[in-house]
């Protein structure tokens, strides 16, 4: 039987705090849930490992450090709402924090609205157009941009003049099914 309470806490304070992620709400957050049960049963002893854990076909739990930084930069308030986008270790976390949390798919639909918060655990190409409008003004989506053989966890913030994007930190999450980059021929 693995003990997942010491792995839990070896997590934090191997993986995270190491990290620079020094907001005490995501590392108390991290200690509570038990990661393995966003992970399939056969898998669950991967959980507390420093890799991308598969949940589903195409759809990935970002590293422990990598959520954790994300999280981090889109700093979750009481009083926001949040838009959890094939994230469901994130979706804890944040609403953990006191954040209500919807949760969704990559394939979905949005749902109608705005969100101060939207984040994606696995990578994308490019942060689809859609999940940049679903924020709402001052709102920020955390996502992986990954192109190539290295992906940027970027931060996307609405202000009144459009949307700004800011670079992270280097990860190599796998690219989400569906969401893979679209080369195109350039003159």
């Amino acid at each position: 039987m693995a003990d997942f309470a010491a792995a839990r806490l070896n997590m934090v304070e191997s993986q995270v705090r190491t990290a620079d992620v020094t907001d005490v709400r995501i590392q108390d957050a991290m200690r509570a849930l038990p990661r393995e049960r966003f992970a399939p049963p056969a898998r669950a002893f991967q959980a507390y490992a420093d890799l991308e854990v598969e949940y589903a076909p195409g759809r990935w739990l970002l590293k422990p450090r990598d959520v954790a930084k994300l999280i981090q930069a889109l700093r979750p308030m009481p009083g926001e709402r949040a838009l959890a986008i094939s994230a469901p270790y994130a979706a804890a976390v944040i609403a953990a924090m006191g954040v209500p949390v919807t949760e969704i798919d990559a394939a979905a639909a949005l749902p109608e609205g705005t969100f101060d918060i939207v984040v994606c655990e696995g990578a994308v190409g490019c942060a689809p157009q859609a999940w940049r409008a679903a924020l709402a003004m001052n709102g920020r989506l955390g996502v992986v941009e990954r192109s190539g053989p290295v992906g940027k966890a970027c931060l996307y913030v609405r202000a009144a003049d459009g949307v700004g994007r800011r670079e992270l930190f280097d990860g190599f999450p796998p690219v989400l099914a569906g969401f893979e980059p679209q080369h195109g021929f350039a003159f």
